[in-house]
């Protein structure tokens, strides 16, 4: 790690993200190894996020009376 990655994480922490999108966020940018070990640490967070990506806009299917209209 570096200073700019310690300034980045505070500037990240200044909107509160809830702890689950840091870690979707997280596997996203993650090479091979880093998100196995994620994926494994957060094993339903992985498996939220590999269903909302393939979802029309993020939406999981009980969720499309929520969705704004377009």
């Amino acid at each position: 790690m570096s200073h700019y990655d310690y300034v980045v994480s505070r500037e990240i922490s200044k909107t509160d993200p809830p702890f689950a999108s840091l870690i979707m966020s997280a596997m996203r940018k993650a090479d091979d190894a880093n998100l196995e070990m994620l994926a494994g640490c957060w094993p339903e967070i992985w498996e939220e996020l590999k269903v909302r990506y393939n979802a029309p806009g993020g939406y999981l299917p009980e969720e499309h009376s929520e969705a704004p209209e377009d």
